[in-house]
């Protein structure tokens, strides 16, 4: 019998959560498509899977037994999957390379050079993710590593060096009363309305909002926004304002937008990360060893 993998993913999620609304969280999916497609994989199979009731999702019987193997027929797909792709990529000598916005700041060239060095006749391909996908496509096997900022979902399952810590400063419409000022206190934002990342990124929105610096106050969202661009016109618009890693007031100066420091929040880290199954590949232990020997001494590496 064939199945989506997809669907065996969903049932994961849900009896590992025990409830649907964490699991739609977890997978990024709305509450109603979650269970279209659990019932879609019931139907499929022919059994139960679940008894629902208002404390949760509880597993039945042939629930328990499909959810003893599942597990291990994913990793098991997964792996076959990323072989495969990634034989695809040293077949073209093509190393694929996700980010986020500005990557590794201006050392970013310096390491793509570096790694041009080690592995002659080799060829990065930068593939920029969106910030709903702060894992710059490791998540789904895209990209053979990645330069992310951290935290990111899922961060846990890859390996991960950091290569450089900055200060966070907050990019303010030019009219803002703040504006004016040298440096700002990040309490005196606390009441503002601040330009987020999706929900469904969590510890990266979180991490954007201040979160864990606002002594319990919940964040105000004036916008949700995926991309520089919209992000800068939704700060220029004054729709609110937003933590910015302070490197962003060069890479993304802008007419309308003022980025200040701001005391009072941790700074943001820039790293190098790469799933585990790609330790025993030698190509990606050299764009690492490149990343780690062209960061800048002193950048908090």
């Amino acid at each position: 019998m064939d199945v989506d993998t997809r669907l065996l993913r969903y049932f994961v999620a849900v009896a590992e959560e025990g409830n649907l609304t964490r699991a739609a969280e977890r997978l990024f999916v709305s509450q109603p498509a979650l269970t279209k497609q659990i019932r879609q994989l019931e139907n499929r199979l022919g059994v139960r899977l679940f008894t629902r009731s208002r404390s949760g999702m509880a597993l039945t019987e042939p629930g328990r037994a499909l959810a003893d193997r599942a597990p291990a027929l994913l990793d098991g797909w997964d792996g076959a999957w990323r072989a495969a792709t990634a034989a695809s990529r040293r077949a073209a000598c093509v190393l694929h390379v996700g980010y986020l916005a500005s990557a590794a700041n201006e050392a970013t060239p310096r390491i793509v050079a570096a790694f041009a060095r080690r592995r002659p006749g080799w060829r990065v391909e930068m593939r920029q993710a969106p910030w709903s996908a702060p894992a710059a496509g490791l998540d789904d096997g895209a990209v053979d590593v990645a330069l992310v900022r951290l935290p990111f979902p899922g961060q846990d399952g890859f390996r991960v060096e950091v290569l450089l810590t900055e200060p966070r400063c907050v990019a303010l419409p030019a009219a803002h009363p703040l504006a004016a000022r040298d440096a700002i206190a990040f309490r005196e934002l606390w009441d503002e309305p601040f330009v987020a990342a999706p929900p469904e990124t969590g510890p990266w929105r979180d991490h954007w909002l201040g979160t864990a610096e606002r002594d319990g106050r919940e964040p105000r969202v004036g916008a949700v926004t995926e991309q520089p661009d919209d992000w800068l016109s939704a700060i220029a618009n004054g729709l609110g304002v937003a933590l910015a890693p302070a490197s962003a007031a060069r890479f993304y100066a802008r007419p309308g937008v003022v980025y200040r420091p701001v005391d009072g929040v941790a700074p943001s880290r820039v790293a190098v990360a790469w799933p585990p199954a790609a330790d025993a590949n030698p190509v990606v232990g050299d764009f690492v060893a490149s990343c780690l020997a062209e960061v800048p001494a002193g950048d908090g590496r």
